[in-house]
């Protein structure tokens, strides 16, 4: 355990370190879209910062292949070489994309690719456990295809939920730590050696994260872009599939005894299956509901909207931040809820842990719906929107109504000298603070001068 925190700590700290350097490069290489209609940042902010956490992924490795317990690792396995290569080549399409916007099917092209290259070097699945049936054999054809599948659908679900600052690292960085625990649990409880490399990409994972989360929480310097949320996509599909098609059922030696408590005891086999759908369950019901959403309108599955999980957030009445930690509230409960039920399945008492705090986040997903004032007592402890507002007396209400008469009073008597210009407008641009307020007024200035040359 030791040497694990110890590469999840190099991975971060590298990470860490390098974001600001390459935030500079990024501002310099000019990788700063302008602000689209689907974004809710307000000022351009540079990309790239994918390149911090490869770099990230390639020190933690590289420290793993020098540690004494996880050297082996890279001996009897070649899935960390497998990974690396993916994931080298979707973090060279991320920054492609970062810089030039690529095209969607051209990425596309690249992850199948970049699956495929993981495939070759052995970090494929092989078998399946299937309920009531048992361990099934995977053909090469169909272990590849389901394998190029999984990985897809991981990058792009981790793609389409980073829309907020720090919503992507924070959600998959939950998701790491959930599947850390159980991968962990299963090289360690059942001495599968097999199940080594995936819990070292957790902890990789989990570092790089957690390296790049304090340059982008909100407001965010930085964004990890498409060279980030693929590459960590990548890394999580790739646990998964390690621990999934590389871990060998019979050699946890759960079919002893009855029948029933061979099912109970099979719920740890089973999870597998499980686990990278429920670590990432809210970025897939978000991939789905968006593909289904723009094919339903007649548009591109990767055509961009406004209408994803974390907009709609926004939309309820929720804050940036508070829209953020819903969605990690969700994260965990998924994850952590599945990894306990595979832990001990016959407790009635995590159940109904799961559903109580299931109804707790129901109820701060409602939140803005109940508009809640606090008492008269707590209303200087509390933010303005939740205090009761005070009516105010007749008297300031004849103050607010005069200057509004007087404005009007001095416009009428403007449109009746001939003028043509009213004094309300311009009284009302002095007093506005936004900028489209002041602008909103200038036409008219340069209407009229141009009235007065021609006379």
């Amino acid at each position: 355990m030791r040497e694990y925190l110890l590469t999840l700590c190099i991975t971060a700290a590298v990470t860490y370190l390098l974001t600001e350097p390459v935030r500079k490069f990024a501002i310099v290489a000019r990788a700063m879209p302008e602000i689209r209609a689907r974004d809710v940042h307000k000022q351009p902010t540079p990309r790239l910062g994918g390149i911090a956490m490869f770099f990230g992924l390639c020190a933690g490795l590289l420290a793993a292949d020098h540690l004494a317990n996880l050297s082996d690792v890279f001996v009897k396995s070649n899935e960390p070489r497998a990974l690396l290569s993916g994931a080298a080549l979707i973090w060279l399409i991320g920054v492609l994309d970062d810089k030039f916007e690529i095209d969607a099917l051209i990425k596309l092209g690249g992850q199948m690719i970049a699956a495929g290259v993981m495939v070759m070097q052995g970090l494929t699945i092989l078998w399946l456990p299937v309920p009531g049936v048992g361990t099934v054999a995977l053909t090469q054809w169909q272990g590849t295809l389901l394998t190029v599948a999984l990985v897809v659908i991981t990058i792009n679900a981790v793609n389409f939920v980073d829309g907020l600052d720090g919503l992507a690292a924070g959600m998959v960085c939950i998701a790491a730590a959930a599947f850390f625990m159980y991968a962990y649990r299963i090289w360690y409880s059942y001495g599968i050696e097999a199940a080594a490399p995936a819990t070292l990409f957790a902890a990789v994972l989990m570092g790089m994260c957690l390296g790049f989360l304090p340059h982008n929480m909100h407001p965010a310097r930085i964004f990890m872009g498409d060279s980030g949320s693929m590459l960590i996509g990548l890394v999580l599909a790739a646990g998964a599939i390690s621990v999934t098609g590389q871990v060998d059922p019979d050699l946890m030696n759960l079919f002893t005894g009855s029948e029933r408590n061979s099912v109970h005891q099979m719920v740890p086999v089973y999870i597998p299956l499980l686990m990278p759908l429920t670590i990432i369950a809210i970025p897939t019901a978000d991939f789905v509901f968006a593909v289904v959403r723009r094919t339903w309108r007649g548009q591109s599955p990767f055509a961009a909207d406004r209408g994803h999980l974390h907009h709609r957030l926004l939309q309820i009445g929720h804050s940036h931040s508070r829209a953020v930690l819903i969605m990690y509230f969700w994260a965990a409960l998924i994850g952590f809820g599945a990894l306990a039920y595979s832990v001990n399945n016959a407790s009635m008492w995590i159940v109904l842990g799961i559903v109580v705090l299931s109804f707790i986040g129901l109820v701060l997903l409602l939140l803005p719906r109940f508009q809640p004032r606090a008492p008269r007592w707590a209303e200087r402890f509390v933010p303005p929107r939740y205090r009761r507002r005070r009516p105010r007396a007749a008297g300031q209400d004849t103050a607010l109504a005069a200057p509004a008469a007087g404005e009007a009073e001095a416009a009428q008597a403007g449109e009746a000298a001939g003028t043509g210009e009213s004094s309300a407008p311009l009284a009302t641009t002095a007093a506005a603070v936004n900028g489209a307020s002041a602008l909103g007024a200038r036409p008219r200035l340069l209407d009229r001068r141009k009235t007065e040359t021609s006379r």
